[in-house]
């Protein structure tokens, strides 16, 4: 069945030089995978693809979320900043905005978007483990 097999999130852009750049230079992520199809950028517990379309950036909701250890979190919020990018903010049920960071309880989160507008997030407090 597939629990048996590794899920990854897939992410389309209209020009995969500009992803790679955001995603390689912007992010940091080193060592993708290239293929006929787009690149895999790996992580420790799994990865994700980005792959040229047409429909890149109509996704309206989080596409991908980055699990951080809290105490590493401002580090990683900081990193995106002095890398440019831009945190967003949106009506939540939940939670209140700390200088683009929303706090509920334990949990920390920031969103931001790639250059298509694939909307990606950080957070803290959600494990796969």
């Amino acid at each position: 069945m597939l629990t048996d097999h590794t899920a990854i999130p897939v992410l389309a852009v209209t020009d995969l030089d500009r992803a790679r750049t955001f995603y390689e230079h912007t992010l940091g992520l080193p060592d993708p995978v290239v293929g006929p199809d787009g690149v895999v950028y790996r992580t420790p517990s799994g990865g994700f693809l980005v792959y040229t379309s047409s429909f890149a950036g109509t996704n309206k909701a989080t596409g991908i979320s980055f699990q951080i250890a809290a105490d590493a979190f401002d580090t990683e919020v900081a990193a995106l900043r002095t890398a440019g990018v831009e945190l967003l903010t949106f009506d939540v049920p939940e939670g209140t905005w700390e200088d683009g960071v929303l706090v509920d309880g334990e949990t920390r989160a920031a969103w931001f978007t790639d250059p298509d507008g694939n909307i990606l997030n950080v957070e803290t407090g959600m494990s796969l483990e």
